[in-house]
């Protein structure tokens, strides 16, 4: 059965990305408030990242974080965005995962990822390693340990699962955690890079898929073909319900007041752009921002980021660019906000509510209308 386009889901992602000189209590404070009001006003899923060296993306434990908001929530999905595996022993992640799990009575998503922070790849001595390769072997323990039952003899080329002499089952020592949601949480990972493998590798295995925000949208339809190359290749129907496209998105009352917000580079918009600007640009990777490889580094301006990759202004005018973004990757499942440092609190506190109950209708009657046209 097709997916149903009046069904996209709106959702908050969190990398998260803040100013290093603001408070880090405040700072924590403000993404759980960030949360709750996303929950309030009806986003499904909230994803939080994992970074363990950078005072800039200062949450080491999602689950931790994540866990501080469940009983003061109903019905909003948790996703860790993501969970670098690499850097993790799989039996410690199925243990943390199957126990936030059952807190949540199911409302996780588990998203894993080989890592992307360069500091924690020294930190955790995995920088010269295959992390591609470790994340799809951790995954699979993981998977594994959830699907069995001790004695545990789960032998990799990174990690060696074993409980055998140790295994009591008089006293219940040896068994492991299993998940709520059966037989595992549903399992995402992220692509950022044009033609991402990663994209193709998440086809292959059937699990979902978060194209990234800091990206032109073209680079996300060459995820999504990426995606279906991998599904035809494992005999796979690719569901577009499983594909989540995270945004830059500012919805104010005028498209002048907007504007007017964006063209201050200091705002909270124009230096987060500008720190990953930075960043990508130390490990050469600047292509990611770039609509055309050919574009050269230093038209690579912050004006042009927002430009190629920020949807704002009126309710109006961001129905329409989403309406445009639609046209030209085609459905997807979940539109996922970017959430931004709240330099002016009011404001993107109103945007989050002019997105959810002004815009989003109105886009899920266009796309319901659109396909009952076909």
């Amino acid at each position: 059965m097709a997916a149903k386009r009046a069904d996209m889901k709106l959702g908050l992602f969190m990398m998260p990305l803040h100013d290093p000189q603001r408070n880090y209590t405040k700072v924590l404070q403000e993404d759980r408030e960030a949360i709750l009001l996303a929950e309030k006003l009806g986003f499904s899923e909230a994803w939080v990242g994992e970074h363990y060296s950078a005072a800039t993306e200062p949450i080491p434990d999602p689950l931790q974080f994540m866990a501080t908001l469940i009983s003061a929530t109903r019905t909003i999905k948790f996703g860790t965005s993501v969970i670098n595996l690499p850097q993790h022993h799989p039996a410690q992640v199925a243990g943390n995962c199957a126990m936030f799990d059952h807190l949540s009575e199911g409302r996780f998503i588990m998203g894993v990822g080989p890592g992307g922070l360069g500091s924690d790849f020294e930190l955790f001595k995995v920088t010269d390693k295959n992390r591609s390769e470790m994340m799809v072997e951790a995954i699979e323990i993981i998977h594994r340990i959830w699907s069995s039952d001790p004695p545990y003899r789960i032998p990799g080329k990174y990690w060696d699962i074993t409980i055998d002499n140790s295994y009591q089952p008089r006293l219940g020592i040896g068994p492991m955690l299993k998940p709520y949601q059966k037989p595992f949480p549903p399992l995402a990972v992220s692509a950022m890079s044009p033609g991402s493998l990663t994209a193709r590798l998440a086809g292959e295995r059937g699990w979902g898929l978060v194209s990234a925000n800091f990206m032109p949208v073209g680079h996300a339809k060459s995820h999504w073909d990426q995606y279906c190359a991998g599904a035809k290749a494992s005999n796979r129907r690719a569901d577009r319900t499983n594909w989540r496209l995270a945004r830059s998105i500012l919805v104010t009352e005028t498209d002048k007041e907007a504007a007017d917000y964006l063209a201050n580079e200091k705002s909270s918009v124009g230096w987060y752009y500008a720190y990953l600007r930075d960043n990508l640009g130390t490990y050469k990777l600047l292509k990611i921002f770039k609509p055309d490889e050919s574009i050269p580094d230093d038209a690579v301006t912050i004006p042009q980021c927002i430009d190629w990759m920020v949807i704002h202004g009126s309710p109006k005018r961001v129905l329409d660019q989403l309406v445009a973004l639609v046209d030209e990757v085609g459905f997807f499942g979940t539109l996922l906000l970017t959430h931004k440092d709240w330099d002016k609190p009011d404001l993107h506190k109103r945007s989050m509510t002019l997105l959810a109950e002004q815009v989003m209708p109105r886009l899920r009657q266009h796309l319901g209308a659109l396909q009952a046209a076909e």
